[in-house]
């Protein structure tokens, strides 16, 4: 029966107050109990996936900085021109003894090589020079860096060249490496098999400026000035390791330079 139908007024009273609490409890329980839990979630996930948004965006715009900041640098500093200048991005060098050949022996903290008669007591490693007296740096190449070198003896090769330069071949008959010999009153700079003829000052010391980015590597006789020998303008595709090469007789000494 129709409560508006209803001719007893306090039975209608009784009976709308009844109505009223049944329809109030079913929808508090089915509007507002529910969803109220099931939007507190999806703000959760919201909020979740924004601080990872904006995470992302900062790491990403803090390597777009620095990037940015590095080419800024590199293409605002000229290339050195005085001794100090190189002094600037000089490297401390050692040898890697994984990759000396057996006839050479470290000493001075991997710093310097020296030619022997007698293999030494390498352990077998896939690293190692087999059939070259040759030895890489320890530290690798990359951006602005400035390296010497000082050699006693009869000659040596100054290089640079790939990680993943043949453990088989010489620093002179491949496309990984770059190398220029010093013997008495001559220099040869060899690159793929190819020997090129160098003038220039008699010094026991040499210089190696490296640029990788630029594609710039020099090699420069140091006294008490320093003269350029020769000059490469390439591009740099691996990490580049600086190398010595002892092949002439026992004795013959190469040592990477503390220059400060």
């Amino acid at each position: 029966m129709c409560l508006t139908h209803t001719e007893d007024h306090n039975q209608f009273l009784h009976d709308y107050r009844s109505l009223s609490a049944l329809s109030e409890s079913t929808h508090s329980s089915s509007i507002n109990i529910r969803p109220l839990r099931y939007f507190e979630d999806v703000a959760a996930a919201v909020s979740e996936a924004r601080e990872k948004l904006q995470d992302v965006l900062r790491e990403t715009w803090t390597n777009i900085s620095l990037a940015v900041t590095e080419v800024d640098v590199l293409l605002s500093q000229p290339e050195p021109k005085t001794r100090a200048d190189f002094l600037r991005y000089s490297r401390g060098i050692t040898m890697d003894p994984n990759t000396a050949q057996k006839h050479l022996l470290l000493s001075d903290g991997n710093r310097k090589v020296t030619r022997m008669r007698e293999d030494q007591s390498y352990s077998s490693h896939p690293d190692r020079f087999t059939t070259h007296q040759q030895v890489l740096s320890a530290e690798s190449l990359t951006g602005r860096c400035y390296l010497e070198v000082e050699w006693r003896g009869g000659a040596v090769r100054v290089a640079v060249a790939y990680k993943t330069i043949s453990r088989a071949h010489g620093f002179e008959n491949n496309d990984k490496s770059w190398a220029l010999e010093c013997a008495t009153n001559m220099y040869t700079f060899f690159h793929n098999s190819v020997r090129t003829p160098v003038s220039g000052p008699q010094s026991s010391r040499i210089g190696v400026y490296l640029d990788h980015s630029a594609g710039v590597l020099s090699f420069y006789s140091v006294s008490e000035t320093m003269t350029l020998l020769h000059r490469v303008q390439t591009t740099f595709t691996q990490p580049l390791y600086a190398g010595v090469y002892l092949n002439w007789k026992v004795g013959d000494t190469a040592e990477f330079i503390k220059v400060k």
